[in-house]
């Protein structure tokens, strides 16, 4: 028996008290992006993230996460506060806050789950963030929450694109919101032209292995591919252009919860790439620690801020890249050197020929080689 209309209204207003911007609500069903899914993983757009391969088939329907499942409440929360970061280096604007996002989605989506338990005793229910595998975006569509941009991010009229998603699965079947059936893109492809490492091969297909995001963030275990090293500009971690340029956004909402606006670190944008650099364990696990930043572990972050020192060559950082090209990990000591080498100073570039002459791994050898070269140095 379906639940009255009155309890799905109940429940967007506890949404709303939780500071979600929309819940809508979808029936539990297989989406067409599965298929699409499963597409793409032919294709290897996925790069290294084995997991999405491994995991694609619980993707097929919610049922995979709850048994049983009839409906899916989606919930969308803005992460923006509307300020502008300067040209240096960046951190994607969902990853600002002083609290992970997958802690603070569950914390409030809970009482939702809990009024859906007490109007429906005999429900059940499960709130899941985007580590579980539910195909949230193709939900978000079928609840009504907004349409696929070219550059695949869910767009919403109201609120644009910078928002996560959370959802409530349940048993008990509900009354549903009408799909988004339009899309309101036009001939707009801002977020295709603006992407600086050409990451869309299509409209609404992203080969992740050339994403800054998938490059700063997922691509863990070996060195970013030196073509695309310089596109990564400043991003530290994560990329926002193909958001940023979307007109759909000057209609986003310019404020969101405290979780998402509070800062561990007061460092200025133009030190964090150094202050990275320097890290000790202790230090990372300190600023880091229980953020979306602790993900990517203190190799990646060092990896990716000597990077940027490499494409922002006006920064402070000799010293620092000095030591890095000495670190335990091969991935610091790569990204060390070719920024040492695109900076061109004399000391850097003696320095990286001196640890080209000592290099354990044949890998690093390879890239520091490649970067002198690129110098005119041998």
């Amino acid at each position: 028996m379906q639940a009255p209309a009155s309890l799905s209204s109940e429940l967007k207003s506890v949404a709303a008290e939780q500071g979600f911007a929309a819940l809508g609500i979808a029936p539990a069903v297989t989406p067409t992006g599965f298929h699409q899914l499963l597409q793409w993983l032919q294709q290897g757009y996925q790069g290294e993230m084995s997991w999405m391969q491994s995991r694609a088939e619980l993707r097929r329907h919610p049922e995979s996460l709850l048994s049983g499942c009839r409906s899916v409440l989606m919930a969308a929360v803005n992460y923006s506060d509307g300020a502008e970061l300067c040209g240096g280096p960046r951190i994607s604007r969902y990853a600002w806050g002083s609290e992970d996002y997958h802690t603070v989605l569950k914390r409030r989506l809970a009482p939702v789950a809990a009024h859906l338990r007490t109007a429906l005793p005999s429900c059940r229910t499960r709130v899941v963030v985007d580590s579980a595998p539910l195909l949230e975006r193709d939900f978000g569509r079928l609840a009504g929450l907004g349409w696929f941009g070219r550059n695949t991010m869910l767009i919403s009229r109201g609120f644009g694109s910078w928002f996560f998603l959370a959802a409530v699965l349940t048993d008990a079947e509900l009354v549903c919101d009408e799909a988004e059936e339009r899309n309101y893109c036009g001939t707009c492809t801002r977020c295709l032209d603006e992407c600086p490492t050409d990451a869309f091969p299509e409209a609404g297909v992203l080969d992740a292995r050339r994403c800054i995001s998938y490059l700063t963030i997922e691509l863990r275990d070996r060195s970013v591919p030196r073509e695309l090293r310089e596109g990564i500009g400043g991003w530290l971690f994560g990329c926002d252009v193909c958001q940023e340029v979307c007109p759909w956004n000057r209609f986003a909402p310019l404020e969101c919860l405290p979780e998402f606006t509070g800062r561990r670190w007061n460092v200025s944008a133009e030190r964090v790439p150094v202050e990275i650099l320097r890290m000790t364990a202790t230090d990372f696990q300190q600023v880091f620690g229980g953020t979306a930043l602790e993900r990517t572990g203190r190799d990646v972050m060092r990896r990716n801020a000597a990077i940027v020192l490499g494409n922002l060559r006006q920064l402070e950082g000799d010293a620092e890249l000095l030591v890095a090209l000495r670190d335990d990990s091969p991935l610091v000591r790569s990204a060390a050197g070719w920024a040492l080498c695109r900076r061109g100073g004399a000391v850097g570039l003696a320095a990286v020929r001196e640890q080209l002459e000592r290099e354990p791994s044949a890998e690093v050898a390879v890239d520091l080689r490649l970067s002198l070269s690129e110098r005119g140095e041998s």
